[in-house]
């Protein structure tokens, strides 16, 4: 269906013939033509008129039919300009130039069975072929231009869709950094107790109790972990997850560290925090959020490699000079690994990126005094 614009160059097309067809049939009259050439102007030129309405549809066979006409009617033989536009417009460059060498045949051939006497032969020939070349020219470029608005528009498509599907990725990336944190911490947890219940089969009742609570809750809140975070990995942004309906959880800031170290006391191992940071809820959420991360891995870590070992926490910094987040523990003595809790080893690797990634730093290691120490720098804007 055409569009409004395409009615619009259709109706001036379609004046534009019948002025030319009016004008050829009023010179002939003042020329005093006989009936039979005038009559066949009118109805040539004006059923060649009437095709313009069906250019766009059948554009080579409109423009035969109109340079077939052109033979014997001078007013077709403008209409041919329009007809070889629209070949040039909608058809291939060989097409076009097949049908543009019949047109400039058939002025050549109308030169000589119709020749105008108020103009040379050999200047009505020029005049016809820089006509036929002016058309298939004006066509092309009208074409080349559609083409090159069309290539750009696509590739406009294609760019939005590739960040779209980047941006993507790099969120799963996110989740999947998050689903490591977040599960290690939970999964150390269930580690550490049940290495405890299995060393102490004969402990008191109350512990072993108090042990199993523990593991009861870490093992239930790791599966509303991983649920809640395979609901967001399976979600493509229409829904499709675990619980359309369910609220976003709250990310964890600054002021969760207090309450990740509690856990870790319940677990059994002695933490000690130190922050100094007077108001936690002012620092920016994404800061938080990654010094919330570097504690979490720093105790899990803790858990995996000195256990019953304390564990320094400290918190420090303010607007403008940034937060600086630090975990101490003793180095590990060396064991037979029996009770070691496994890793993926890619912590470090992802809290190093996490840092980088909001403009900070972080550095880990062995101290000069034997310890482990992770340290990270993050910005906090005045």
């Amino acid at each position: 269906m055409k569009n409004p614009r395409e009615w619009v160059a259709d109706g001036l097309c379609f004046l534009l013939a019948v002025g030319f067809t009016l004008l050829t049939v009023s010179d002939g009259m003042e020329r005093h033509l006989d009936m039979e050439p005038l009559s066949a102007e009118a109805i040539l030129g004006g059923l060649s008129s009437l095709g313009v309405w069906l250019r766009r549809l059948w554009p080579v066979g409109y423009a035969v039919t109109v340079i077939a006409f052109s033979l014997f009617s001078t007013a077709a033989s403008g209409v041919t300009l329009i007809a070889l536009f629209t070949v040039a417009v909608y058809r291939p460059l060989m097409v076009a130039g097949l049908v543009t060498a019949g047109a400039a045949l058939a002025s050549m051939a109308t030169v000589l069975l119709r020749p105008d006497t108020s103009m040379p032969r050999g200047w009505q020939a020029l005049l016809a072929l820089v006509c036929v070349l002016a058309a298939l020219a004006w066509g092309m470029f009208i074409r080349a231009r559609r083409q090159l608005g069309q290539s750009l528009r696509e590739r406009a498509r294609q760019a939005e869709s590739e960040r779209v599907t980047q941006a993507r990725q790099q969120e799963r990336h996110r989740i999947a950094r998050e689903m490591h944190d977040v599960l290690a911490h939970r999964i150390s947890l269930l580690s550490l107790h049940a290495g405890a219940l299995e060393l102490r089969p004969g402990a008191p009742a109350e512990e072993i109790a108090r042990a199993a609570g523990v593991i009861r809750d870490s093992a239930h809140r790791a599966l509303e972990d991983l649920r809640a975070v395979i609901g967001v990995l399976r979600a493509d942004g229409t829904g499709g997850g675990w619980g359309d309906d369910a609220p976003e959880r709250p990310q964890p800031t600054l002021a969760d560290i207090s309450e990740l170290v509690d856990e870790s006391r319940q677990a059994g191992t002695p933490v000690r925090l130190e922050c100094a940071v007077s108001d936690p809820a002012t620092v920016p959420a994404a800061v938080g959020r990654s010094a919330y991360r570097i504690v979490q891995e720093g105790l899990t870590n803790a858990r995996k490699h000195s256990q019953g070992a304390e564990v320094t926490v400290t918190v420090g910094g303010g607007k403008g000079e940034g937060l600086t987040v630090e975990i101490r523990n003793p180095h590990p003595p060396e064991t037979d690994g029996s009770t070691a809790i496994p890793g993926a080893g890619s912590g470090i690797i992802g809290l190093a990126e996490r840092a980088t990634l909001v403009g900070g730093r972080l550095e880990h290691g062995r101290t000069p005094t034997g310890d482990f120490r992770l340290w990270a720098w993050l910005p906090w804007p005045a």
